[in-house]
């Protein structure tokens, strides 16, 4: 998940001290399905600890047992692991387990709250988790629901600019956060075009649409997009370009665009905005690759600091057609995984040390080698992707789940007391994915979000 959190057409060894991972090593046969199989346990552990613990909460705290509410963060719960959950715990197999959830959704599950939500968060984690849900199943509750809350988000598009406003009241459509940034404004399209799809109402597509291509016009004369723009004016808040935080998904939707309808308008964007980047950000240190942020208007490095997100950005330059690019850029991140064994959130790769020790549990690099492994499938792709899965079962396990930590370079390293939402949705479905060659999913034609929600792929009959 970024903001500051896929789609696809068609081993450096452990290096941190004590880690005796001998089999993360690029050489040996690996036994992936059996790989595979320790995923589907690790999910099935953590989900029946939720239940017992967190149900129907927003996220559990598997340290101390207690929970988190999100998006509302005033104690009010929509569920929001279980709904991320449903369509990796369909996929592994998992089945009485996605039933029990989806029955937990019918019965309990009402947005008609006076609260408010992140537009773009709410969006991409439950419309986007509900519509994954249904495409699973094909139950249509699931799609009445996740209606439902779009309509409830569907006012914040209403601007001078057809830009979002960042936040809104569920129950009462109020808006506030009109600064927003072009991953908040144009993180829809998917989504919301699926849910025109299946409802036959054009307004979602519309809306998606029109708040994209209100950012890509803004852009400056190098083609590059900043991180803030004030959604009522459209006037640029910040001089920053990023492939991190806050541009990210931006990128990502410009190409999925195209990947999931077919419309060309997407890709003009996407293929304007990437050969931007990689005309003015693109940098290599040695054999590595990196993308600084640098001035929109002018091109200079702001700064050498990458935030752990932007490391997702390998997988998008493969499908794009940038292969050479995507694989360096993903081969830098996998030599500082090796360093530390897990990435810590923000990393100089100019100091070649870390600005930032904690990590959220985070799932983008392990989205580049699923990637990447897709369209090239070479074994390298899902050597990367073992090491973080391994490195996330020794270090990020806790008593009552996955926890995120507060320290990467610490010996052992610290944790912290938190499992995000996404972590259900996105790296547990990568690494089965990565491994499993399920009959369940369709390799050669598939969509996965932002949020790594499945809107194409699924096999039911299998």
């Amino acid at each position: 998940m970024r903001i500051g959190r896929r789609g696809v057409m068609a081993g450096a060894a452990a290096a941190w001290s004590g880690a005796g991972l001998a089999s993360v090593g690029r050489s040996g046969p690996a036994d992936w399905r059996t790989l595979a199989e320790d995923v589907k346990t690790q999910m099935a552990w953590a989900w029946d600890q939720y239940k017992a613990h967190a149900w129907g909460k927003d996220e559990i705290r598997p340290v101390s047992r207690t929970v988190s509410s999100f998006p509302l963060r005033n104690g009010h719960h929509l569920g929001l692991s279980l709904i991320e959950a449903l369509d990796t715990l369909w996929v592994m197999g998992l089945d009485s387990r996605f039933q029990d959830g989806v029955d937990w959704v019918k019965a309990n599950l009402d947005f008609d709250v006076d609260g408010d939500v992140s537009v773009f968060e709410t969006s991409i984690r439950l419309v986007g988790g509900l519509l994954s849900a249904h495409h699973a199943c094909g139950d249509p509750v699931l799609l009445a629901k996740a209606k439902d809350l779009a309509d409830r988000l569907l006012p914040a598009f209403g601007t001078p600019t057809g830009m979002p406003w960042g936040t809104i009241n569920l129950k009462t459509g109020a808006v506030r956060n009109g600064v927003n940034s072009p991953a908040g404004i144009a993180t829809y399209w998917p989504e919301w075009g699926t849910l025109s799809r299946l409802t036959g109402d054009p307004r979602y597509s519309d809306a998606a649409r029109k708040a994209a291509l209100a950012v890509f016009d803004r852009r400056s004369k190098l083609d590059l997009v900043a991180t803030q723009i004030d959604v009522l004016s459209g006037e640029w808040k910040s001089r920053t370009a990023t492939v991190g935080s806050y541009g990210d998904s931006f990128f990502e939707y410009l190409w999925d665009g195209w990947q999931l309808f077919g419309d060309p308008e997407w890709k003009r964007m996407y293929d304007t905005c990437t050969a931007a980047i990689l005309k003015h950000q693109q940098v290599w240190k040695g054999s590595r690759l990196w993308f600084p942020d640098v001035d929109f208007e002018t091109g200079a490095i702001v700064t050498t600091e990458q935030d752990e997100l932007a490391s997702f950005y390998g997988g998008l330059l493969g499908q794009g057609g940038a292969m050479k690019q995507g694989a360096a850029y993903t081969e830098s991140w996998a030599t500082v995984q090796d360093r530390y064994g897990v990435l810590p959130e923000g990393y100089d790769y100019a100091a070649v040390r870390p600005t930032q020790v904690s990590n959220s549990l985070r799932p983008e690099l392990a989205d580049a080698a699923f990637n990447l492994w897709l369209l090239d499938p070479e074994p390298r792709w899902r050597e990367i992707g073992r090491a973080h899965f391994l490195a996330m079962k020794r270090w990020n396990k806790a008593t009552y789940g996955y926890t995120d930590l507060a320290d990467v370079t610490s010996n052992p390293k610290r944790q912290a007391d938190h499992c995000p939402g996404y972590w259900w949705s996105e790296q547990m479905k990568y690494y089965y994915l990565l491994f499993s060659d399920t009959p369940r999913f369709d390799y050669k034609r598939n969509y996965l979000s932002t949020e790594g929600n499945v809107l194409l792929g699924f096999r039911r009959g299998a």
